[in-house]
């Protein structure tokens, strides 16, 4: 999942937004952000218990009257906040397995690091509490990381990497690792980390893939000499 930038915001809270009230007065451009900025940053502090509909508008500075028009439950209401705030990761079929897999390791830091980060992992381990209504955004962050499983594959069939050569495993392995990396890095070396971060994920990806390449070494071809 990549984010994108404040522009990118606008025009998703633009498109197809609907006005105010049934009764013809113009709609505010502003309420969709204003309303989903509110919700995901309560919903960032206290969670699905703490967002209610006096507490969004409050933080909006608008009626619940137009919250209940336009987000006629609460659950619509997160729903499509996260939805209108999160874009998908940018995976690349370069031709090059490493530098398919940087890309993915550098994306996944962005997502992390960028504005609405937190809340992929709130929204992981609140859906094992509320599965029913955060499962499906759950498991459409997750499907982005899955795809990455096909850098693997590819590089399979390309001969980059031996048979065998888990893609579980291995984008598991650079997932996890960056989560890890950004969690784990105390506060006083943060800007350290991220002054060197690029190459860290470089030297993460060259070591997943040496050892991918170490752990299932390629078998030579009917009639190579082997040496």
């Amino acid at each position: 999942m990549a984010w994108g930038g404040e522009s990118d915001y606008a025009t998703i809270e633009n498109m197809g937004a609907e006005r105010a009230n049934a009764v013809g007065r113009p709609r505010d451009p502003e309420l969709e952000n204003r309303v989903y900025t509110a919700v995901l940053e309560l919903y960032n502090e206290a969670g699905w218990p703490g967002l209610t509909y006096d507490a969004v508008a409050r933080r909006a500075s608008v009626g619940k009257s137009a919250l209940y028009l336009r987000w006629p439950t609460k659950e619509k209401l997160l729903l499509d906040a996260l939805a209108a705030r999160t874009l998908s990761l940018q995976l690349s079929d370069s031709g090059s397995v490493r530098q398919d897999l940087l890309d993915f390791a550098r994306q996944m830091a962005a997502v992390y690091l960028g504005p609405e980060g937190w809340l992929l992992l709130r929204v992981a381990l609140e859906a094992r509490r509320y599965p029913e209504l955060l499962g499906p955004m759950q498991e459409r962050f997750a499907k982005d990381i899955l795809a990455a499983r096909a850098i693997v594959r590819r590089a399979v069939e390309r001969g980059q990497l031996p048979p065998g050569t888990s893609a579980t495993l291995l984008t598991d392995i650079v997932a996890g690792a960056v989560l890890n990396h950004l969690l784990a890095t105390p506060h006083h070396l943060y800007q350290e980390m991220l002054h060197q971060l690029d190459r860290y994920l470089e030297h993460l990806v060259d070591l997943v893939l040496a050892g991918a390449i170490a752990f299932h070494p390629p078998q030579p071809a009917p009639g190579e000499a082997q040496g």
